[in-house]
């Protein structure tokens, strides 16, 4: 199940997914059994609907007197360590009555259910609109299924419409790429795992966010600042964790249908089906293509791009008492063509500029672990991966081709020491990358070979501190040894107030190329530079761009309290990324783009990103959520000027300030459901060239900010006892966009065209989708 490969710290991540089955029910005040210890409570909660049991997300179990605890996963389903001096467990959910339980035999799995504060008739399923985990000393939101179900949310990069951490936009007006901004930093810097495997990386890092439809997902674990050393060293501002439906989800099937204004069309089925007591099988698909040619600013070229996506998953799972496997093949065919309309014709004879990308994608996963049914703390577990990405693209008249080759292995074994305050995770890891890119004239490959090993403690001091020391040494054949250090800190001042802290280093290499492409749709020659006096180097294999790395510090509060009554939150957190070295790349050139290392024989620079958010989130109502965001970034980097000098300047399309508004209301049984989000997005540092935009001086060199502007999005959706849902929303309803994201549009071959370092906001207007959700009345 989604929710167990969430809690890292007391589970090893991912590997114990879908192993616990719906408990068998008991009375919840009434049994009584003698203690065991150092096992765990295991168990759900859900409600009753029409005499059918629902599971309930997010809901609350807390041994009483205490704040251990933890959240029911999408499926309602919990595990908890046995608390030393408590047997009490309580049992709670906004709207509902809180039960209380007396648990003295952790092997007997509980089934718990709810009633409704008011009837039993009118049940309400609701939820604060960002869950924080409360067990997780890292600061990690969990966004549920009910919360994608805001938005049509039809791939990940569209998930994050309600999220305040999260940013998405266009990288540039004519590829479609959508890239993350996270803590004030690209979506290069946080390590994106499906079921804990890292996946949108490599060639994949610039349209991976597409390829994860929406309707797969059942959560998305955010956590901010660096991650556990068990997942990986390429975590710097963050980790994101996405599951997707297993095979043996009580949710047998799932179709959603989608089409909007601007000519999308989409198509989706999950399918889940048990073939015996061992055995399930499950089939996720997707197909989705636009074909209709838009351009609201009469530019001459598509404001997105025409494309065609087939996307499937075929996965099994075996289950028995002491052993579990999950294995799969996915698969994934994308066809882009984006630049000037097809109705283009050159006075001149000149072929229409154009901006075309294949991808073919084939990836075989598996996840193996042994259990102990008598020590439920105990496990070990082998993840496997092997990707082979294929991509080829046409941007004007320069090629490019990109292969990329990946074997990924983590051995993990889980235990205690003595007790379960004292709980630790150790392993093996070996990554195996293989790459080669050619665009035009420049080709660069390289095989990275990275063996390595890492230990992570955690100590429980129940009901005050929870403190996790890790650490991984890696050994790259490229770069030699690296050591990765992390420590997480969760502190309770009180039953309400919580106190996170976090620091730990992270490296990654970088794919100057692929996770740069929407730059390349320009008039701009490319250079790399290793030593700036040395001067560009054709073949890239000669000098390789070093690793970039960088330390992440980071402090948060979580504070629960009331408001007239009614339950709210407030969080605030600081973060601070500085990098140790870094790849720059810089446009500030209007002829050039060129890649360097920060530091090197001749760069000296400094690059850094500090982020703070306050958050607060309020039921003023039942069934009625409210969540009010502020974020302030203060991101900067050394930059080479065109006249030879190097200025600290602030990074380039990050805007300083962002306000999120999201409220949502709901009727009883979620028979009518409405949500909105409004976002400000404040002003952002674009390239210079231009007169129109406003001017700021810093050390004598000119830059531009774009205007801040206003978004709106909302949806309303119908919900049938049939299980038919139906939705209709809108997105971007201010009307707001870019006029002139392209520069010199109308001469795409001349020395002045570029269409991404200018292209700041929405390229398309207002835009209205309708579509529909079946999951069979079990």
């Amino acid at each position: 199940m989604p929710f167990l490969s969430l809690r890292i710290v007391l589970l090893i991540g991912g590997l114990w997914a879908g192993l616990f089955a719906v408990a068998t029910p008991v009375q919840a005040q009434s049994d009584t059994i003698t203690v065991e210890k150092n096992t765990s409570v295991r168990g759900s909660v859900g409600e009753t609907v029409n005499g059918k049991r629902v599971p309930l997300v997010g809901a609350t179990v807390v041994w009483a007197g205490t704040t251990a605890g933890t959240n029911t996963d999408a499926n309602g389903l919990f595990q908890l360590a046995v608390h030393p001096d408590q047997q009490r467990l309580i049992v709670s959910y906004v709207g509902y009555q809180a039960d209380t339980l007396t648990v003295t035999d952790p092997s007997a799995e509980l089934a718990i259910t709810l009633r409704s504060e008011r009837t039993l008739q009118e049940v309400t399923v609701s939820g604060a609109p960002g869950q924080i985990d409360r067990i997780n000393p890292i600061q990690t939101e969990l966004i549920t299924q009910r919360t994608l179900a805001k938005a049509a949310c039809c791939n990940l990069s569209e998930s994050f419409e309600t999220n305040a951490s999260v940013s998405v936009s266009y990288s540039d007006a004519v590829t479609g790429a959508k890239q993350i901004q996270f803590l004030g930093l690209g979506g290069q810097y946080v390590q994106t795992n499906i079921e804990n495997i890292p996946t949108v990386r490599g060639l994949a890092t610039t349209f991976g966010l597409n390829y994860i439809p929406g309707t797969w997902i059942t959560s998305i674990d955010v956590g901010k600042g660096a991650g556990s050393v068990v997942n990986g060293y390429e975590s710097m501002s963050g980790q994101m964790n996405i599951e997707l439906q297993k095979p043996d989800d009580a949710n047998k099937l799932f179709l959603n249908g989608y089409a909007n204004s601007f000519g999308r069309m989409e198509g989706n089925v999950n399918w889940s089906h048990t073939l015996n007591k061992k055995w399930s099988m499950g089939v996720l698909g997707h197909a989705s293509t636009l074909r209709k040619e838009i351009d609201q600013n009469n530019d001459g070229f598509r404001d997105l791009p025409l494309y065609t996506q087939l996307n499937a998953i075929n996965r099994y799972k075996y289950s028995s008492e002491r052993f579990m496997a999950q294995f799969g093949v996915k698969a994934l065919y994308e066809d882009r063509d984006g630049g000037q309309l097809s109705t283009f014709r050159s006075p001149v004879g000149i072929a229409r500029y154009q901006f075309g990308n294949t991808t073919r994608r084939l990836e075989f996963f598996s996840k193996t672990a042994i259990l102990y049914p008598d020590k439920p703390y105990k496990g070990l577990g082998l993840i496997l991966n092997g990707v082979h990405h294929d991509q080829t693209a046409i941007i004007g008249f320069r090629p490019y081709n990109g292969q990329q080759r990946t074997f990924y292995a983590n051995l993990i074994y889980q235990n205690i020491i003595g007790n379960t305050n004292h709980t630790y995770k150790a392993g093996l890891s070996y990554l195996l990358d293989d790459y080669n890119e050619v665009l035009a004239s420049l080709a660069t490959s390289r095989t990275e070979s990275v063996p390595g090993m890492f230990a992570e403690y955690t100590y429980t001091y129940p009901e005050k501190m929870t403190v996790v020391l890790g650490g991984r040494f890696d050994y790259h054949n490229l770069f030699g040894p690296q050591w990765t250090p992390r420590a997480h800190v969760k502190y309770t001042i009180n039953q309400n107030l919580v106190l996170r802290a976090s620091a730990g280093r992270g490296f990654r290499v970088p794919n100057p190329i692929s996770e740069n492409m929407g730059f390349l749709v320009s008039s701009r020659a490319v250079f790399m530079y290793q030593n700036r006096n040395a001067g560009p180097y054709v073949n890239w294999n000669l000098t390789p761009l070093k690793p970039e790395v960088a330390w992440n510090y980071g402090l948060s509060l979580t504070q629960d309290f009331t408001i007239l009554g009614k339950k709210a939150s407030l969080v605030l957190d600081y973060y601070r990324t500085d990098f140790q070295n870094q790849l720059v790349v810089n446009v500030e050139n209007s002829s050039l783009l060129y890649f360097y290392n920060l530091r090197d024989a001749t760069h000296h620079g400094r690059s850094f990103a500090n982020s703070f958010q306050a958050e607060l989130n309020v039921q003023p109502a039942r069934r009625f959520e409210v969540k009010v965001a502020y974020r302030l970034f203060d991101t900067q980097q050394s930059t080479a000027m065109p006249a030879g000098d190097t200025v600290l300047l602030p990074r380039m399309m990050v805007p300083r300030e962002r306000v999120l508004l999201n409220v949502g209301y709901a009727l009883p049984y979620d028979k009518w459901k409405f949500d909105a989000t409004l976002q400000w997005n404040g002003p952002r540092r674009i390239h210079y060239l231009r007169e129109g935009y406003v001017h700021a001086i810093n050390q004598n060199s000119p830059t531009d900010y774009s205007p801040g502007f206003v978004n709106l999005n909302a949806q309303l959706s119908r919900g049938f006892r049939s299980g038919w849902e139906i939705y209709l929303g809108g997105e971007n309803l201010t009307g707001f966009r870019q006029l002139d994201p392209i520069f010199a549009a109308n001469d795409p071959y001349g020395p002045n065209f570029d269409a991404a370092s200018r292209a700041w906001g929405p390229v398309t207007g207002r835009m209205v989708y309708i579509g529909f959700r079946f999951k069979p009345v079990n």
